[in-house]
This record gives structure tokens, sequence and C-alpha cells, in this order.
């Protein structure tokens, strides 16, 4: 099950639909994780995975690398300047700070972490392009765990729509598809393919 309704999404119980409110959500991926072992959760996944849930592919780091190239050209990767945003992490409540494993504002790749709860993560990222927030939430079922992962963006300028239509389709058919396969490979490196406890 790649990608998945908004409609289903929005069903399992998690803290970003409340907190991401009148936020646009983009698409939502989900798949299936084999459940060797009961009780893991999503910082356990990071953890052991030492952060790295996602391997980039050759071809993922060929696009990734394009845009860059072309980003640095254009200067979409400047963040705005401080009254043109804010980020994200101002929704926090009390709650959530005290929940969260994790500092809002530090550097996670190319994002910047808004909470990290047990199993459910939100980072945001903020350039001239969008300002995005990316979920990955780990959620145990009957027979399985599902992994979910959720792309919602905020427009910056008239460019954020013609933007997210350019590079869509290879979001889609090439780059998240990639990695939600290194989500399992990582899985399956980290716990096995079967269960020894």
């Amino acid at each position: 099950m790649p990608q998945i309704s908004a409609q289903e999404f929005e069903g399992v119980p998690l803290r970003v639909h409340e907190f991401l409110a009148g936020v646009p959500l983009h698409d939502v991926w989900a798949i299936d994780l084999p459940r060797w072992r009961t009780g893991v959760t999503l910082d356990q996944f990071l953890r052991a995975a030492h952060s790295r849930l996602f391997t980039l592919s050759p071809l993922v780091r060929m696009l990734l690398h394009i845009r860059l190239l072309v980003g640095g050209l254009f200067g979409w990767d400047r963040e705005p300047p401080a009254p043109a945003w804010e980020t994200f992490a101002t929704r926090l409540t009390d709650a959530d700070h005290s929940r969260s494993l994790a500092t809002a504002g530090t550097r996670d790749g190319f994002f910047r972490i808004v909470y990290r709860f047990e199993s459910e993560q939100l980072v945001e990222l903020i350039n001239r392009t969008a300002h995005a927030a990316v979920l990955s939430a780990l959620v145990e079922t009957s027979s399985a765990y599902r992994f979910y992962f959720a792309v919602y963006v905020r427009s910056v300028g008239r460019f954020t729509r013609l933007y997210m239509a350019l590079i869509d389709p290879f979001r889609k058919l090439i780059v998240y598809p990639s990695l939600l396969r290194s989500v399992r490979a990582s899985w399956n490196q980290v716990f096995g393919t079967r269960c020894t406890c």
C-alpha cells in the first residue's frame, strides 16, 4: 500500500492532525512492516537504525544533486526573512514540549525537528519554494506495523504551486517509492526477518 487517502490517514490517532490543522496535507504514503516483536516504537527504530531510516538510491541521489544545483543557482534554498514565516514549532504546547524526545529546532539533515514523540516525528523545511512539514509515524496493528510518511505544504508565494507541480512526478514515481523500500530494508536489517525473541 504505497500512497493512501487523506481520509484513511486522518483516521489514525496521531497528534499531527490537530497540530497541523489548517495546513494542507499534500500526500501521504504507508507501508506495512512485519511484526516479529511487539512494542517497537519509532524512536527505537530511529535509534537502532542510527537515525538513517532512509537510504538514498543512486538515482535519488542524482535527482537530489540536480535539485540542489538548480536551487543554488536560483537561490531557492535560502530561508525567507524571519518576519515572512513562522515555524510550526510555535504551535507546540507545554505538553508537547514535555513529551518530545528532541528539542524543537534541532537540525536533522535538511530539516529541523518540530517534535519527536515515541512513535511520531514531525520535521519542517522552510525555503523560498515552500514551507513543508514531513511526518513519520509507526503504528502497531493487529498483525504488523504500519509506517506512515506524510507531507504537508504551506505556500510561501505564487511559486509554491508551480514548484510542487514540477517535482511531484519525480516524488511520486521515483523518490518516495525508493525511500519506502529503504525503510523496509532498514527495518529488516535492524529487527531481522524472523523473530528470535
